[in-house]
């Protein structure tokens, strides 16, 4: 079955960074793009970054773009975010999944099974 383990999240100070990972199995990874999603409390999951299946190409969540990578490795089963300059506004549970629809311009969860996530919280 799939599963989905984020971790390397934490408390920091806002302009500071976190790498997260997530440790994916269950499914053929290494054809399937993969995505961050986050969740702040009282808002919907929202794609905070994806990545195609071979790593060639990444898009990026408008809030995010030019201060987080995505980067994957398919020798591992892993995908990461690198996180940079952090704001408060990017306190949340992230999420790993399979990104459905990446390149269509609609990209959402590939999978219904979430991992327990990891919490980023930035402290202002």
């Amino acid at each position: 079955q799939v599963q989905l383990v984020e971790s390397g999240g934490g408390l920091v100070q806002a302009g500071e960074s976190l790498s997260l990972s997530c440790a994916a199995s269950g499914f053929g990874f290494n054809n399937q793009a993969m995505g961050w999603f986050r969740q702040a409390p009282g808002k919907e999951r929202d794609l905070v970054a994806a990545i195609s299946s071979k790593g060639g190409s990444t898009t990026y969540g408008d809030s995010v773009k030019g201060r987080f990578i995505i980067s994957r490795d398919n020798a591992k089963d892993m995908v990461y975010l690198q996180m940079n300059s952090l704001k408060s506004e990017d306190t949340a549970v992230y999420y790993c999944n399979g990104a459905l629809g990446y390149g269509s311009g609609w990209v959402r969860p590939w999978s219904s099974s979430w991992g327990q996530g990891t919490q980023v919280t930035v402290s202002s």
